[in-house]
C-alpha cells in the first residue's frame, strides 16, 4: 500500500518517515515539504539514510496529490493548514490520517474559541472520527478521514476514560499537571526553546486555558456523560521528548476496583502498561516507544486518587499512534512497524 507524508520537515514528520520506511506492509512513496522540495530526505535526516534511499522531498500541491496513485496520506501540518490538504484528498476518496488539531473537536464554534480562527473545513467535521485506538470502538475503521489526538490529551485520556465510563471517579474537580519535552513545540527557531534557555529550567505555560483543554474536556465529558471541567496546567521540561502527567481525582471506588477496571480495559492492548501501585511511570522508560505507562496511588489524608502516566510525545502522542491507527484500519498487525 502506498503512503505519503505531507509536511515532513518537523519532528513528527521525521518520526513518520522512520516508521513508514521500515513498515513491513506499506511503501513510503512521497514525502513533501515546501521548504525542502528537491532535496534528498537522507541528506536532511541523516539518521534515516539507511532507510530512505534516494527518496526526495517534493512540493505539496493538494490537487496533484489528490490525483496520484497514493492510497493513504498522513498530514503532519499545523492546524488550519491541514484542512487545505484534507478537503481535496477526502473529496478524491483518498484516506487521510490528520495529526493536526483541525478535526479533533466536534464543533466549528469550539474550534474557533480554542484556536482563534474560523474552522477551515467545517463540512468535514462529522466525517472525521477522533481515534485513540485503545478507547475508540471499531466503527471508525471505515472512515477515510481520521483525527489523531493531541499528545497531552492522549496521556490524560488513556488513564481517565475507562474510569469515567465505569463511574469509578468523580467527573468534576479533576486537576491535571503535565510536563512535556521541548520537541512538543515543534522544530522552530525561538528563544524560548534554545538549549541555554531550556537546560536546567522548567516553567508552566498556556495558563489558565491551554488550547488542548477543549479537546480534553470534550472527550472526558463524552466518557462521563456529563460536562467535565478540568484544571489543566502544562509545563515545559528540560528534556527533548516525553510527557509525564499527574492527575488528581476524587475516587468513588477502591484502589483495587480502579486497577481491575484498567486491567480489564487494557488486557489485550499491547501499548498500555498498567504498573503496580507505588511504581511510577518514567518518561525515560517510554521514550522511543509507542507505549503509555500508568499507575495510581491513594492519599488517605486528602481522600484523593493520584494517577500518573508517561508517553513519548512524538510516538504515542503523535506519529506512533497515527501508524497504530493505520495498522488497525487496514487489518495489519497492530504492532507492525512499532516494536
Amino acid at each position: 500500500m502506498k503512503t505519503a507524508i505531507i509536511g515532513a520537515s518537523g519532528y513528527s514528520g521525521e518520526e513518520l518517515v522512520r516508521l513508514l520506511s521500515r513498515h513491513p506492509d506499506v511503501e513510503l512513496s512521497a514525502v513533501t515539504s515546501r521548504s525542502l522540495a528537491g532535496k534528498r530526505v537522507g541528506d536532511q535526516m541523516p539518521a534515516l539514510r539507511h532507510l530512505v534511499g534516494d527518496l526526495e522531498f517534493t512540493a505539496s500541491d493538494p490537487g496533484e496529490l489528490a490525483q496520484s496513485d497514493i492510497d493513504l496520506f498522513f498530514l503532519a501540518l499545523p492546524h488550519g493548514v491541514a484542512s487545505e490538504f484534507a478537503d481535496p484528498l477526502f473529496q478524491a476518496a483518498k484516506s487521510v490520517i490528520d495529526l493536526s488539531a483541525d478535526f479533533r473537536l466536534g464543533s466549528a464554534s469550539l474550534y474557533q474559541a480554542s484556536y482563534g480562527q474560523p474552522h477551515p473545513a467545517p463540512h468535514l467535521l462529522e466525517a472525521a472520527p477522533y481515534v485513540i485506538p485503545e478507547l475508540t470502538g471499531n466503527n471508525w475503521q471505515q472512515a477515510t478521514l481520521i483525527a489523531c489526538p493531541g499528545c497531552y490529551p492522549t496521556s490524560i485520556q488513556i488513564p481517565l476514560v475507562p474510569l469515567l465510563k465505569a463511574g469509578l471517579i468523580e467527573h468534576q474537580g479533576i486537576i491535571i499537571n503535565s510536563y512535556s519535552g521541548v520537541s512538543g513545540a515543534g522544530r522552530k527557531v525561538d528563544e524560548n526553546f534554545i538549549y541555554c534557555e531550556r537546560n536546567e529550567s522548567m516553567k508552566a505555560y498556556g495558563l489558565p486555558t491551554h488550547r488542548h483543554v477543549s479537546e480534553i474536556e470534550d472527550q472526558l465529558g463524552q466518557a462521563a456523560f456529563a460536562d467535565c471541567i478540568v484544571q489543566f496546567s502544562p509545563h515545559l521540561a528540560p528534556m527533548s521528548r516525553g510527557i509525564a502527567t499527574t492527575m488528581v481525582v476524587k475516587a468513588k471506588a477502591t484502589l483495587q476496583e480502579i486497577y481491575t477496571c484498567w486491567e480489564k480495559a487494557y488486557a489485550d492492548k499491547p501499548f498500555v502498561s498498567v504498573l503496580k501501585s507505588g511504581t511510577f511511570p518514567d518518561t525515560k522508560h517510554v521514550t522511543g516507544t509507542n507505549r503509555c505507562d500508568l499507575s495510581a496511588v491513594e492519599d488517605s489524608r486528602t481522600r484523593n486518587l493520584i494517577i500518573t502516566s508517561a508517553i513519548d510525545n512524538l510516538l504515542k502522542g503523535a506519529s506512533g499512534q497515527a501508524v497504530q491507527i493505520m495498522n488497525l484500519k487496514y487489518g495489519f498487525e497492530e504492532t507492525a512497524g512499532l516494536t
